[in-house]
């Protein structure tokens, strides 16, 4: 694993105002010994982007509920690209209908937990990624 702690941005973009899931998640997150950067609710894209930049994050952690996914998703991952900071992974989770989850990986996106997914789950996910991606630095 990274000899750093691994700094995850806990997103909710849009005006999804549901936030118990992404405040379960950060609070796994920190638990679990990583450092956690919630941005609270109502983010813009810009905004999640310059938060993760800014606090040089391995990760962003969207939590989406408003079935605006793919757009959230697809406008962070361009901002990151041209940004020069697409090795910041990007990850969600929320209601995420099963048939949109391979677009959303086709563009990039991480990974997708859905309902019920254990935080143990997104935590060991999360610690792959990142050894993945230290790695191939």
């Amino acid at each position: 694993m990274a000899e750093n702690k691994i700094r995850v941005v806990v997103a909710k973009p849009g005006l999804d105002g549901h936030d118990r899931g992404a405040k379960v998640i950060a609070r796994a997150f920190r638990d679990a010994g990583m450092e956690v950067i919630y941005t609270g609710l109502r983010q813009t894209p810009e905004q999640i982007v310059e938060t993760a930049i800014q606090e040089d994050a391995d990760a962003i952690g969207l939590s989406i509920l408003s079935g605006a996914h793919e757009h959230y998703f697809r406008a962070i991952i361009n901002l990151l690209k041209e940004k020069n900071s697409a090795d910041i992974t990007v990850f969600g989770g929320g209601v995420i209908p099963e048939a949109d989850m391979s677009v959303l990986l086709g563009i990039g996106v991480g990974a997708v937990f859905g309902p019920g997914t254990t935080t143990t789950e997104c935590i060991d996910w999360l610690k792959n990624a990142v050894e993945e991606k230290s790695k191939k630095k």
